[in-house]
């Protein structure tokens, strides 16, 4: 699927959900302790998609907003994490002002900007003085399971694997803070398992966005290519990885309501 689609990306706002909406949790959890983020601590997450991060926030009783470019996203993402601020919006032009945040959050979905740079000035423009940003994504393919199955779709179809871009490699995700004005204070990688119950929530995931006919016709490559990971009774678990990285951004910590555990 096209990640700059949002006429993609809505329609399949309740599949994503069902499958990978809580799937990064565990860069969520290393993204909490390292920025010490905890209750009354303000938190925007961009890129929302269907707002599992919103409504884990929420539990922790942090004050939260999101924001995504695909009204479906919006839509799901409202009726899932009923306490955020959830607007329909561009990474690069934040509908906020100035300073409002003590944390700005974006999970696998910065990559889709239009322009990261432009975009990342705008986390730190809504971000408080000494506040954080925290981005987070793949890692590099070698470490992910999914890409097994990935690249076999690709060949099986005469196609090439899509390259990996420059944030999934080690030391990307700080070189663009860095590039950015933001200190970094806190790095790591996060191992983020992936869990299908059956064969066919496997194929919907992995094929996610295309029509039952084309689901149809590729599932055999998808299920031969997943079965070294395959679980008993007949489930899938493929073992992925997140990398993050956590800036502060210029200006008095004092100002911002966030702990400074990303700082050991």
């Amino acid at each position: 699927m096209d990640g700059a689609d949002l006429d993609c990306w809505s329609a399949v706002a309740a599949g994503w959900a069902e499958s990978w909406g809580g799937f990064p949790e565990p860069a969520w959890s290393a993204v909490v302790q390292a920025s010490g983020i905890g209750p009354g601590s303000r938190v925007l997450d961009v890129g929302c998609g269907s707002g599992e991060l919103l409504a884990y926030l929420d539990r922790l009783g942090a004050s939260t907003a999101g924001v995504d470019p695909a009204p479906g996203m919006v839509e799901v993402a409202r009726a899932r994490a009923t306490g955020a601020d959830i607007r329909l919006g561009r990474a690069e032009q934040l509908p906020w002002p100035d300073g409002e945040f003590d944390l700005v959050t974006s999970f696998n979905a910065l990559q889709f900007a239009d322009d990261i740079l432009d975009a990342l000035t705008e986390f730190v423009r809504v971000a408080a003085p000494g506040g954080l940003v925290a981005i987070s994504n793949w890692a590099e393919a070698a470490r992910n399971d999914l890409n097994t199955i990935e690249d076999a779709v690709a060949y099986a179809a005469g196609e090439q694997p899509r390259p990996v871009g420059g944030l999934w490699q080690p030391g990307g995700l700080g070189e663009l803070l860095g590039a950015g004005g933001l200190d970094v204070v806190s790095a790591g990688l996060v191992e983020v398992p992936w869990h299908a119950p059956d064969d066919d929530a496997l194929v919907r995931g992995v094929l996610l966005g295309e029509d039952p006919a084309t689901m149809a016709t590729v599932a055999p490559t998808v299920i031969a290519a997943a079965r070294r990971f395959r679980t008993p009774p007949g489930g899938y678990r493929l073992v992925n990885a997140f990398r993050y990285a956590v800036g502060r951004t210029p200006g008095d910590a004092v100002e911002s309501r966030v702990g400074t555990m990303g700082e050991a």
